[in-house]
């Protein structure tokens, strides 16, 4: 046998991993690839062009090691809340249920375990992929990268919500249709994804993180730094800015939380601190001031972005009105003023559903065939976006989803699904927090990232359902690794650090 042949193949699969790896963070980005066949997915409004790279990387290099190495524990923890949503799902196709819209309840529920499939693919190769801390690195700068061009993408949109100008709105939508199915939006930035709110989640979720751990710990995992200038800082005040030109009600509320506690809790200590004995230094209030000073900052900023945008307006220009019933129905009206009586359809129609099947609920993607039966009893002609479900066009039909990632669970895989699920989330945070409390702050750094993704999820997921979306995988999936690497490193991991 050549010996060379066989070295040369070795050489060989290392790069090609290290090429689709690359492909696979810098695709992350488009969420809606318009060139996707039906038979993974084509028929669906997610279709992540990182399913491509992510394909080769599983046969080539995932799977092969997935049964010649040990799993970590977290990842384990995964599979119990795997084989609820597989026992639920095949226990619900015996009950009978009939399709709706012409969909059948055998093609929502294969769609519906296939993004479930998707999902854990993508938290095993994150997972699994890194195998150092440069590799870790290497990992978030070509993260940085994908997102550094959806950055760019978003501002070139910015322009035209900006100086209004049609002309220029036109040539970016036309460039848009080859990298997602849905048409700009004149007056709101969708970066590469299907639409503003997923663009807002993206940066919330798997950029912001990382980005406000490196800011307020000065780490980066870029070589060039000029004092306390660095790559992140600078992508960090790019998406602060361009953020609210989503205008995302939930993007901008999680942007602003996650500002807010990285100054109360993640900011490296000043030099007159000492080592701190509670998770906000000496002097709280002071930390509490400065959240607050850059909340400010961030609000004037939205206030600035929403003179762009009427509906977005409406936040603040609703309480210039006097209440003409009690306080109560004040606050009430608000919400339905804002446009929240459609979700919240969704999420008693999901309870109701949830308290018909409390154990194992109705299985993955047979939410919408209870819709009908478990909507609320209120007037449909209030909220016409649950009118236009309930009696849709010809041609405009389209199974809902509960917009609630909790509440979805609940009711399509019960409690077993909810207590399986909430499991595998301890296990991650636990992995957060095990970085976060080792003493090198390279290890620090990437528990603050995690537990900050974590606090961005826990409220994302109040506005997304669909385990399709790579954001919350990524996140899981990095935590994971990190603890995986750092925790078989104990000589550097304890290694502690003078500053």
């Amino acid at each position: 046998m050549d010996t060379s042949s066989v070295t040369d193949k070795e050489n060989l699969l290392p790069t090609i991993s290290k090429i689709f790896w690359v492909l696979f963070l810098v695709t992350l980005p488009v969420t809606s690839f318009p060139f996707f066949p039906g038979n993974i997915g084509g028929g669906t409004l997610v279709r992540p062009l990182s399913i491509y790279p992510l394909i080769i990387l599983l046969v080539l290099i995932i799977l092969p090691r997935f049964f010649t190495k040990p799993l970590p524990k977290t990842l384990l923890s995964f599979l119990p809340f795997v084989v609820v949503a597989l026992a639920a799902t095949i226990l619900a196709s015996l009950r009978g249920i009939e399709g709706l819209q012409g969909i059948s309840v055998t093609t929502r529920m294969f769609r519906a375990l296939t993004t479930l499939g998707i999902g854990g693919a993508i938290y095993l190769t994150v997972t699994l992929w890194p195998n150092s801390q440069d590799e870790l690195k290497f990992s978030l700068r070509w993260l940085y990268i994908g997102f550094g061009l959806a950055l760019l993408w978003g501002t070139l949109q910015a322009l035209y919500v900006v100086i209004l100008s049609p002309r220029w709105f036109e040539i970016m939508s036309r460039i848009q249709e080859f990298i997602s199915i849905r048409r700009l939006f004149i007056n709101r930035v969708s970066g590469l994804t299907y639409e503003p709110n997923w663009f807002a989640d993206q940066m919330g979720l798997l950029l912001l993180p990382w980005l406000l751990a490196a800011v307020f710990s000065s780490y980066t995992v870029f070589k060039w730094r000029w004092r306390w200038l660095t790559i992140e800082l600078i992508m960090l005040v790019w998406a602060l800015a361009l953020l609210p030109f989503t205008f995302s009600r939930a993007g901008l509320v999680v942007m602003i939380v996650l500002v807010f506690i990285s100054v109360l809790f993640f900011r490296l200590k000043r030099k007159d601190e000492t080592e701190q004995t509670n998770f906000v230094g000496r002097n709280p209030l002071r930390r509490i001031l400065e959240g607050f000073l850059l909340v400010a900052i961030l609000g004037a900023v939205i206030f600035v972005a929403g003179t762009r945008n009427e509906f977005f307006a409406r936040i603040w220009e609703y309480w210039q009105r006097k209440p003409d019933q009690g306080y109560v129905q004040y606050f009430v009206n608000y919400f339905e003023y804002l446009g929240f009586g459609a979700r919240y359809s969704y999420w008693q129609t999901a309870y109701h559903v949830y308290e018909d099947n409390p154990t194992l609920g109705v299985g993955l993607g047979n939410y919408a065939f209870y819709f009908d039966e478990k909507l609320p009893e209120r007037p449909l002609a209030t909220i016409p976006e649950v009118l236009r479900l309930v009696v849709p066009e010809e041609g405009g039909n389209r199974l809902i989803t509960p917009k609630n990632l909790y509440l979805r669970i609940m009711a399509e895989t019960g409690l077993l699904g909810l207590a399986t699920f909430l499991g595998f989330l301890m296990a991650v945070l636990g992995s957060a927090i095990y970085l976060w409390l080792l003493p090198r702050s390279e290890a620090r750094f990437w528990g603050s990232g995690g537990l900050l993704g974590l606090i961005a999820f826990a409220l994302v997921a109040f506005s997304f359902d669909s385990f399709a979306i790579p954001n919350m995988w990524v996140v899981f999936g990095l935590i994971t690794a990190a603890m995986r690497i750092w925790k078989a490193s104990p000589h550097l991991a304890y290694a502690g650090e003078n500053r």
